[in-house]
């Protein structure tokens, strides 16, 4: 997995891949256009953040690469790449239960806050490419 040179863009498969965590300058793409809705990502090495509709859909501290990112009805699938450990914040529905799978291993059934987001953390220095699967 690498970078995402254009910072953002559309797969084959109607997933999406963003976030460039190698850049030393912020970076961002606004008003890009996936299955109707309106996207926008800043990216560097420090923080990538993707909203969807001008609401909060992920971020990473530090900022991350991700690809093949698809949000489904009942949570969201991604993998992730970074030069450092980083917190993720994904944003799905209000107080809510979900499993969170890393590199297909359970680490645990987590709850939304009343803003609808879950905060995970995942170790990515020196592991390549990881496997995030989150689901109600």
């Amino acid at each position: 997995m690498a970078v995402v040179e254009e910072l953002l863009r559309t797969e084959a498969d109607g997933a999406i891949s963003f976030g460039n965590h190698r850049l030393d300058a912020k970076a961002k793409v606004e008003d890009f256009e996936h299955q109707g809705d309106l996207l926008k990502v800043k990216t560097y090495k420090s923080i990538t953040k993707l909203e969807k509709n001008g609401m909060f859909a992920y971020e990473s501290v530090p900022g991350t690469s991700v690809n093949h990112f698809v949000e489904r009805e009942d949570g969201v699938d991604f993998q992730v790449e970074g030069d450092e450990d980083a917190q993720i914040t994904v944003g799905l529905e209000d107080d809510t239960e979900y499993d969170v799978f890393v590199n297909d291993a359970n680490i645990g059934r987590m709850k939304t806050n009343l803003g609808g987001k879950l905060n995970i953390s995942v170790e990515l220095a020196d592991a390549g490419e990881v496997k995030v699967r989150i689901v109600k």
